[in-house]
This record gives structure tokens, sequence and C-alpha cells, in this order.
């Protein structure tokens, strides 16, 4: 049996895509390696083994700081190679941020070979480090080779997980005839969406639209809009449910999300995260928005007159919204998660 050390942490776009993978990899033996206190210690546990280290990125620029990261990073490496000798590890495989350096510079020590998967369209710090030593380098944006002319890249999209493929029942108190607006922060919320939303809602309800708002967890205000149409949530575990029903969304415009929304031919409202590494969320949501699937607002420059507006718009007009649904659906790739899978696969049949 094949051992695969998954090195993916921290939000739901590193997450997902990774088990998504994982579900298709049936007769592996599956180790998981992560970070305390992140979302893999919720979502990991109860279907594959957990390897927590201690490693971050380099965000801070003190050099105090980034001498005790870079530390922190050399005791990961050989945490991680601890790891691939214990557990007979054959391959590494990760879906990139931090955790990635020190799993494949462990693969590389081990001697045994490593993938990575870059879901942005503008690759991160460690993709473009350290992909030229990888054995593959999978994308979620075909013009992402473009960035990484060094590496073996092969274009698969964004893997989703498996019920978004097939109708998921919500157990939400939703009428079957009424517009369904969901608003999708990202796995950490969004406080500025959040709130420009709350002071929107009433419009949108006066419409006769229901809406779920995802909040997140750091939201003081979760609670602040009472009204029997709008439901507030910290986390729903039926996404694909949530979003096959929706009839927009406003988002944020990390990987994932955008391709759920491709998937379940979701048209969207994409404001992209301001503060995001290289600025990719906003390159992310060009390509939708070119597309012609997703109306894309810089968060600085949105307002909530823009915004209430926006979607007032789109609720009055099903013929715009079944245009930008037709659009979205023709950004999908149906069968990524199989395509990495068997990317993985060949990796590891033995070259004569």
């Amino acid at each position: 049996m094949i051992r695969l050390l998954i090195a993916a942490s921290g939000t739901g776009g590193h997450l997902f895509p990774a088990l998504a993978l994982a579900e298709h990899l049936p007769d592996y033996h599956i180790e998981w390696l992560g970070v305390r206190n992140r979302l893999e210690q919720t979502l990991v546990t109860t279907h594959y083994p957990l390897h927590l280290i201690d490693v971050e990125g380099f965000q801070n620029r003190n050099p105090i700081k980034i001498i005790k990261v870079l530390f922190r990073l050399i005791k990961a490496v050989f945490q991680v190679k601890k790891i691939i000798k214990e557990h007979k590890i054959d391959m590494v495989f990760t879906t990139g941020g931090y955790i990635a350096a020190p799993a494949i510079l462990a693969a590389r020590l081990s001697g045994i070979k490593a993938i990575i998967h870059e879901s942005n369209f503008i690759p991160g710090k460690v993709t473009r480090l350290l992909s030229r030593v990888c054995d593959g380098v999978a994308l979620g944006f075909k013009e992402t080779a473009q960035y990484l002319p060094n590496s073996e890249t092969i274009w698969v999209s964004t893997p989703v997980r498996s019920q978004f493929y097939t109708p998921q029942l919500l157990d939400l108190p939703i009428p079957d005839n009424v517009p369904l607006i969901v608003v999708v922060g990202g796995s950490q919320g969004a406080v500025p969406i959040n709130n420009l939303v709350r002071k929107c809602a009433n419009s949108w309800l006066s419409e006769g639209a229901y809406i779920v708002h995802l909040t997140g967890t750091n939201d003081p205000n979760t609670q602040s809009l009472q009204h029997p149409y709008y439901l507030p949530l910290h986390f729903y575990d039926n996404m694909a449910g949530l979003l096959q029903r929706a009839n927009l969304a406003v988002s944020r415009a990390g990987a994932g999300i955008l391709t759920e929304l491709a998937i379940t031919k979701t048209p969207a409202i994409l404001i992209p995260y301001p503060f995001a590494a290289e600025n990719h969320q906003v390159y992310n949501a060009q390509i939708i928005g070119k597309a012609g699937a997703a109306l894309v607002y810089h968060q600085e420059e949105l307002t909530t007159e823009i915004l209430k507006n926006s979607v007032l718009k789109l609720l009055r007009d099903c013929d715009e919204l079944q245009k930008m649904a037709n659009k979205t659906e023709s950004l999908a790739v149906f069968n990524s998660a199989q395509q990495l899978a068997k990317m993985i696969e060949q990796m590891m049949i033995p070259r004569i």
C-alpha cells in the first residue's frame, strides 16, 4: 500500500482541495501534516492521523522575528523528516502555504517525491521558491504556468469535495420559491463584508429574499440583525447544498470558493480580500469577472449603496442571473480531483 503524507493547513482553501483529493485515493494510506489551532484539527482528525508541527510564515519583517521563524522552519523540516521515516511515507503532497516548505524540503532530504498544488492565479512565495524542486506542480488556473517557467506544471483546476457533484438537501428553514443570497467571507469570516451586508440586508429582505450569512467566528456583531428571513451562522458544513440552492453569492475570492461557485453554477458578487498574499484574490476574481460570471468590487471602493443596488438589480433580473450562471459553469472542471489523483498515481509508477 502506498503511503502518502498530505501537508495542508489553515484555511478551507488549503484543506478542502486536499480532502477532495484524498477521497479519490481510497487504496492509499494517508497521514496528514498540520499546525496547532488551525482548521485541520476540526476537519481532518476524524478521517486521517494528524501530525502537528510548529511553523509559521515570514510575513513579519522584523529581523529578529525572521531569524526565529527560520529556526522554527529548520526544526520543522527535521520533524517532518522523522514522520516520513517512522511512517514509511512514499510521497508528499501539499496545497501550498507555509506548511509546504518543511514538507517539500523534508521530502527532498528523505529521497521521496513531492507534488504541490497551487490553486491561486498568482502563485504564493513557497510555490515560486520550491516548485522547481518538486516532481510535479498542479495548477488551479491554466495561466499560472507563466509565473513558474522552471517547473513541470499541469493544469487540473482545483478539486472540490464529492458532495458538490450530487444534489444535497438543506436543513435550513428556506422555502423553495424564494430567492436566496448566500454571504461567504471565507473560512475565517470577513468582518468588513459582514458589516456592509447587514447595512444592505433590509433592502434585500424587503424584496422577499432570504439571506444565509456565514459570518465566521471573529465577528462580535453576529446577532445584531434580527429578521425571520436572515440566518446568521458561524459556519455551515453543507456548503454544497447551500450553493446549489443559492441564487446569488456575495463572497471573497479564494480559489476554493470560486471553484465551488463554478461547480454549482452560482452567480456571484466578489469582494477580494485586500490583504491576501501577492494580492492573489484580486487576480482570482478578475478571471471570473472577465468571463462574465461575477461582478467584482474592491473592498476599499465598495459602499453600502453600491452593494445594495447591485444585489437588487440582479435579484430583479432573472435573465441576467441565468446568463451569469451559464458562464460560471463554463469555468468548471468536473474531474479535477480525479486528474490530480491520476497525477499522483503515475508519479508512483517506477520508471523502467
